[in-house]
C-alpha cells in the first residue's frame, strides 16, 4: 500500500495522524506512518522546542510533522492590546453562570487560564520558527494555505507544506499558493470542518488537484475499510485524528481523564458542529456544556481568537472537574467506534490489516 505520499514523505504507510500528543505522534511515526503534532496548545515557544527535542529522540529517526494554525491573510495584531478588554461582559456573565449551573467547581483561588494563544498569528509564527530548527518533514496548517513567506521558508528548508480544504475551490487556491499536499477534510471530521461530506469532497478535490499534488482524505476515517475507501475515492492516503484520542499513548499526555471516559461512551451521533470552541465552526463532543450554548438566550460565540480566550478558564475548570457530562472536546463522528482503549500499534495494525482484507474482498468481486 505505497502511494506517492509515501515516496514524498519517506513513510512506509499512507497514514497521517494529527494529534496534540507527542506520545501518539512519535508512536505513529515509529509504526511507519507520519505523526503530526498539533502545536496550538503551546503558548510558549520554548515548551514546543523542548517537546520537539523529545520527538527527535523518540521517533527512531522516522519522519514526523507539525500542525500550526494561521490564516493566509495576516491579521493585524496591535502591540500591547489587551484582548480581554474586547470580550463583552454579557459573554463573561453567561460563561460564569453556565459553569455554576452545571456544577463545575472553581479553581480554588488560582489564576485563570489565558486561553490557547496558539490561535494568535504571532504565536503560530513562533511555532514555525521553532519547528524549522528541527528535522520536521511536514508543516500542516489547519486553516488552509499559510502565508506565502511561510511556505517559502518551509520549502527552503526542504519541508513540505500541507493545507486543509473543505471545498474544491479551496484546494485549487492552496495549490496555486504553493502547497504540496491537500487534505480534503469532510463534514464528519472533528475540529474545524466545513459543510461537504467526505464521500463527496474527496473525489471532487482529487479530480481538481490530484494530478498535481497528493490528496489526503480526512473526516470519518477510523478503520481499514474507510482507509481503503479513501484510496478508492482518489486520495493518496488518510489524514486521521479522532481515533488516536482513546489510545493508551494519549493517556501519557493527559492522564486518565473525564474527557477520555466521555469519548469511550459516545456514539456517532453524539457530536455537534459549533463555534463555541474557537469562534470558527468546529465539531465537538455533544455534552451539557455544548447544550447550554444552544439554548435560547445564549450569546453568539465571539470571533477567533476572542472566543477561545473567553472560554479558556472554563475549559480548565471543566477539565479539572472530572465530569464526563460537561467536557469540551473536538472529535469527529467516528467517535462511535472509539469504545475501548488501545495502543497506537493496535490501532495501526487494525487499520492496515482490515484495509488489506478489504482489497482482497473487492478483488474477488471482479
Amino acid at each position: 500500500m505505497r502511494t506517492r505520499l509515501c515516496e514524498e514523505l519517506g513513510i512506509e504507510h499512507p497514514v497521517v495522524a494529527f494529534t496534540p500528543s507527542e506520545h501518539v505522534a512519535a508512536a505513529v511515526s515509529r509504526q511507519g506512518g507520519l505523526g503530526v503534532l498539533g502545536c496550538v496548545r503551546f503558548n510558549d515557544a520554548d515548551e514546543l522546542d523542548s517537546v520537539l527535542d523529545w520527538m527527535d529522540r523518540n521517533t527512531d529517526g522516522k519522519p514526523y510533522g507539525v500542525d500550526v494554525v494561521m490564516p493566509a491573510k495576516v491579521p493585524q495584531e496591535v502591540e500591547g492590546l489587551d484582548l480581554d478588554e474586547l470580550i463583552p461582559a454579557e459573554h463573561r456573565d453567561f460563561v460564569s453562570r453556565t459553569l455554576d449551573e452545571l456544577g463545575v467547581p472553581g479553581l480554588d483561588g488560582e489564576g485563570g487560564a489565558a486561553g490557547v494563544l496558539g490561535w494568535l498569528h504571532s504565536v503560530a509564527r513562533s511555532h514555525v520558527d521553532v519547528a524549522l530548527r528541527h528535522p520536521v518533514r511536514l508543516i500542516a496548517n489547519a486553516l488552509g494555505s499559510p502565508p506565502s513567506d511561510v511556505i517559502e521558508r518551509a520549502h527552503d528548508a526542504g519541508v513540505q507544506v500541507a493545507a486543509l480544504a473543505g471545498k474544491a475551490e479551496h484546494a485549487r487556491r492552496h495549490v496555486a499558493n504553493g502547497v504540496d499536499i491537500v487534505v480534503a477534510q469532510g463534514h464528519e471530521a472533528g475540529g474545524h470542518t466545513g459543510e461537504v461530506a467526505t464521500m463527496v469532497l474527496v473525489p471532487e478535490i482529487a479530480a481538481e488537484v490530484g494530478a498535481e499534488v497528493p490528496v489526503l482524505a480526512a473526516g470519518g476515517i477510523g478503520s481499514g475499510r474507510q482507509l481503503a475507501a479513501a484510496l478508492a475515492l482518489g486520495a493518496e492516503g488518510a489524514w486521521t485524528g479522532s481515533i488516536w484520542l482513546t489510545t493508551s499513548e494519549y493517556q501519557k499526555t493527559t492522564g486518565e481523564s473525564a474527557t477520555q471516559r466521555a469519548l469511550l461512551s459516545a456514539g456517532s451521533s453524539d457530536t455537534v458542529r459549533s463555534r463555541i470552541y474557537t469562534g470558527k465552526p468546529a465539531r465537538l463532543l455533544k455534552t451539557r456544556w455544548t447544550d447550554a450554548w444552544a439554548q435560547p438566550g445564549a450569546p453568539e460565540p465571539l470571533p477567533m481568537p476572542l472566543q477561545n480566550i473567553l472560554v479558556g478558564e472554563a475549559h480548565e475548570r471543566i477539565m479539572r472537574s472530572a465530569d464526563p457530562s460537561v467536557v469540551s472536546m473536538p472529535v469527529g463522528q467516528i467517535v462511535g467506534t472509539m469504545n475501548r482503549v488501545r495502543s497506537v500499534a493496535e490501532v495501526f495494525d487494525d487499520l492496515l490489516g482490515e484495509a488489506e482484507r478489504t482489497f482482497q474482498r473487492l478483488d474477488g468481486l471482479r
